[in-house]
């Protein structure tokens, strides 16, 4: 290669990185931005007036009082548990704070959600479920609210 060739390969590689790694980037964020928002920002739930977490990344939940996040999730930030999982956490809740079992079943399974539409696994965001408990039973999870 002569030095017209390296100043060459320099130039492309320029033009790539500004293209590629600048502005590309940028439009597509704008993009996002002016179609759907919410989702570019990260689904933020606000609660009571404050951002309470994302839907779309689990969030540490350790008391007995909440459903938790699966452990064993391939990221460790899943937002998602499924059905069976949340239920296998009723006792354990129904226990700490004397809901009804069956009450903690409907928040379950009015909450249901699918990957497709209709079809797909069903599963549950943890996050929502948590906040719906607050919000249901605010004498029981006061110092959360």
């Amino acid at each position: 290669m002569n030095k017209h060739d390296y100043g060459t390969v320099v130039r492309l590689a320029i033009i790539s990185l500004v293209l590629c790694g600048l502005l590309f980037p940028l439009l597509v964020t704008e993009v996002a931005q002016l179609l759907l928002p919410y989702q570019a920002n990260g689904e933020i739930i606000q609660f009571n007036g404050r951002n309470a977490g994302s839907v779309l990344i689990a969030q540490n939940f350790t008391s007995p009082m909440f459903f938790h996040p699966r452990n064993n999730s391939a990221s460790g930030v899943d937002p998602h548990i499924t059905l069976q999982d949340a239920y296998s956490q009723i006792p354990r809740i129904h226990a700490t704070t004397g809901i009804p079992s069956e009450a903690l079943q409907q928040i379950v399974d009015e909450n249901i959600e699918r990957t497709l539409w209709i079809a797909g696994e069903p599963y549950v965001n943890v996050l929502r479920l948590n906040l719906l408990l607050i919000k249901e039973y605010p004498s029981i999870y006061k110092s959360f609210s």
